[in-house]
């Protein structure tokens, strides 16, 4: 995966940092309040929500298993419709897929649209070091892309940003881009909108090259599906020459029936709309309709090692609708900063350390990065259980053990700083495994329970620095328990 954003602190520090600002608090937390509650409203309009939910589970793992399968088969419809399939193991190898397939246009920019794959590898600077400018023509990417910003939501990636921050960001930066904003711009979002709107096409009508994501891919019939809703979508995907499509290979479903599942699950999931305003569907390339030349670039980038997870591979089934982050109290409190990757939240905590591996510091941090309180499997619309891979994965961290890396088994070390957890998990296994130690040890901890400290020592002061340790019972259950038992009733 690309090092776009590594070289960050571990996300407790990146989360300590980010929680003291309170206008960055107060714009998360407005934000994903009001589009869970819509959320929450539009699904329960569906009577048969849990079996869209399951169906949509099955497509994917169905998907996962025989992906070697529906690529091949999605390589040959591309092909057969006048498109070209190029196969990207890496950032590198898809970075420089992508540049040479704009340097052979002769063209020096392109427009961008649904890019978050491309976010992941680092093709922007990629493609700035070749000297061709990539312009970002979803509102909010503009934003964080004129912001020299980061992304720090999957759905609403500027959700960090107030009007008023937007507005001088406009003011100071568009220009500099393209079309100014206007010397009066005020900060009603009306007015955003519009200065955005301008400046925009005049992009679209005057690029040549366009590259894009895809939401899905249908193997059957080499069709890419895109859904959003401001519409420079289709203003990309059919304007341009040349149209360059960068996904991920864990996005094709088998038959063009089944993306009746996620057409009615992502809208709803993501924005809070029985159906998205814009659905671009094309296959390949027609005369006189749409752009002359298609590229497919299936990327890899770790997804064929997650695969080879039994617990972790259903991270891949995720469809990108963000629902995670809206419900969840770290990501709400922390933003999207602190996970130190495309993909924030619940999701990122499981992804990012798949896909990059545990190695660096943020990546190893990221599976503790919450509280397992179970409300993002609770809303997920493909019904990823990311508690369970959290797990899985502080296991791996832990303890270290057997993983795939660049298709070769090899068995990881434990990561540095876990030795006391270890031991304390030795411990506990070891007590658990004799009845008569662990009574012992219980009724000796309830008579010392006035001596019990208000916070831990060494390795367990950072456990305590912002938890109270819970009071200690007068008695064990196990003791209040025989008690109940022996008392008639």
């Amino acid at each position: 995966m690309s090092g776009t954003y590594l070289g960050m602190p571990p996300f407790p520090a990146a989360a300590r940092e980010a929680v003291r600002d309170e206008v960055l608090r107060g714009n998360l937390r407005r934000a994903t309040h009001t589009i869970r509650d819509k959320r929450a409203r539009a699904v329960a309009e569906l009577a048969d929500w849990d079996r869209l939910r399951a169906a949509g589970k099955a497509v994917k793992d169905h998907t996962l298993r025989h992906l070697d399968h529906y690529l091949l088969q999605l390589e040959e419809a591309v092909t057969a419709a006048g498109g070209t399939v190029h196969w990207a193991a890496d950032a590198d190898e898809a970075n420089r897929i992508v540049t040479e397939l704009v340097r052979a246009t002769g063209e020096r920019e392109v427009v961008k649209v649904k890019s978050m794959a491309t976010q992941e590898i680092g093709l922007n600077e990629a493609l700035e070091a070749a000297g061709i400018a990539a312009y970002e023509t979803d509102l909010a990417e503009l934003i964080v892309q004129l912001g020299h910003d980061r992304p720090s939501h999957i759905l609403v990636p500027a959700i960090h940003r107030n009007r008023a921050e937007i507005r001088d960001i406009f003011r100071a930066e568009i220009g500099d881009w393209g079309r100014p904003a206007p010397a009066s711009l005020g900060d009603d979002p009306r007015e955003l909108a519009e200065a955005a709107r301008l400046h925009l096409r005049e992009k679209f009508l005057r690029a040549k090259v366009a590259v894009s994501g895809a939401n899905f891919m249908v193997a059957e019939t080499g069709t890419m599906v895109v859904l959003e809703s401001e519409g420079n979508g289709r203003m990309c995907l059919t304007l341009p020459e040349t149209l360059i499509s960068v996904v991920g290979i864990e996005k094709v479903v088998p038959t063009f029936r089944d993306l009746e599942i996620f057409l009615q699950t992502l809208p709803r999931s993501s924005t809070a709309e029985r159906m998205n305003p814009y659905t671009t569907m094309w296959t390949g390339v027609t005369d006189g309709d749409g752009p002359a030349a298609f590229h497919l670039v299936l990327l890899d980038n770790g997804r064929t090692d997650t695969l080879a997870d039994e617990t972790g591979r259903q991270a891949l089934r995720c469809i990108r609708c963000s629902a995670c982050l809206n419900v969840c109290p770290v990501y709400e409190r922390a933003g999207g900063h602190a996970y130190g990757s495309v993909y924030p939240g619940p999701i990122g905590a499981i992804l990012s350390p798949q896909l990059r591996g545990t190695g660096s510091e943020i990546d190893a941090s990221l599976p503790y990065a919450s509280t397992l309180c179970g409300a993002c499997y609770e809303v997920c619309p493909v019904a990823i259980d990311i508690p369970e891979v959290l797990v899985h994965l502080r296991e791996r961290v832990a303890q270290g053990g057997p993983v795939t890396r660049d298709g070769i088994r090899v068995t990881l070390r434990p990561a540095d700083g876990h030795t006391a957890e270890r031991a304390a998990m030795r411990a506990a296994r070891l007590l658990l495994d004799h009845p008569g130690a662990l009574r012992a040890g219980e009724r000796l901890l309830a008579r010392a329970r006035r001596l019990a400290p208000r916070r831990l020592p060494g390795a367990g002061r950072a456990w305590t620095d912002s938890r109270e340790l819970p009071t200690v019972a007068a008695q064990s259950f196990r003791d209040w328990w025989a008690r109940e038992r022996s008392t008639p009733r």
